[in-house]
């Protein structure tokens, strides 16, 4: 894959070429071509800087939009979304590894597809297009890529509906109702409100980017409620 074709994929021209160039190039590209004397850069400082900018926006946006769940699972939330796995997931959907430069050998064992070459390489990419445009080119980079991978962390974490409807059934049989209390942002990023009720009661409220996703944030602030879990679980 060319380097004009890639920035059309990612939706983003970069003003400095070199550090996409940088971004995109495996260590055993660089020894290759500085065998000659050549100062070939490759993209492990980038990754280094990158890594730390991921854990930044991603944390941010986390604390921002589930604002009643606690620091436990968030972290818990975080780690799987910017796990390798998670990386190199968004990476091949860019078509990272295509875009890579490898060493033969690295060419010849697979290294366009190996995980942690691709994960590396996305967060080399994200520090790249922060250096060339500045934090709002890189959320605008970041954000639709990860948002949907951190809904799906989500929904992997405690499924506390079923804690908070066990508990209800076992101290009263009866159910509890979960109500959306508002919704904001636009259609592309909305942010969910929901409220879970007991008894006509609203016990818990969460929010979230799906309402699958707030409705457990609430049935998780009614089991802190409840005596049921702690606020750091």
């Amino acid at each position: 894959m060319t380097n004009k074709r890639f920035c059309e994929t990612i939706k983003y021209d970069f003003k400095d070429e070199s550090l996409l160039i940088e971004a995109l190039t495996h260590s055993s590209y660089a020894n290759e071509h500085n065998r000659d004397g050549g100062r070939m850069k490759y993209n492990e400082r980038l990754e280094f800087f990158g890594d730390a900018i991921l854990e930044f926006l991603c944390s941010e946006y986390l604390f921002c939009h589930y604002k009643n769940v606690p620091e436990g699972t968030l972290t818990k939330m975080r780690a799987a979304a910017v796990c390798e796995e998670s990386l190199s997931a968004l990476g091949k959907q860019i078509g990272l590894g295509e875009a890579l430069y490898v060493g033969k050998g690295e060419e010849q064992t697979g290294g366009r597809e190996n995980p942690s070459i691709i994960a590396d390489a996305f967060e080399a990419l994200l520090a790249a297009v922060y250096l060339d445009g500045g934090r709002q080119a890189a959320e605008n980079f970041l954000y639709p890529l990860l948002i949907p991978q951190i809904e799906k962390t989500s929904v992997k974490t405690t499924d506390y509906k079923s804690l908070l409807q066990q508990f209800i059934q076992k101290e009263s049989g009866e159910f509890v109702e979960y109500a959306l209390e508002k919704e904001e942002g636009p259609d592309h990023s909305k942010t969910f409100y929901m409220t879970v009720k007991y008894q006509n009661n609203i016990v818990g409220r969460g929010s979230g980017k799906s309402k699958r996703a707030a409705e457990q944030a609430a049935a998780h602030d009614a089991l802190v409620l409840f005596g049921e879990l702690s606020d750091e679980s």
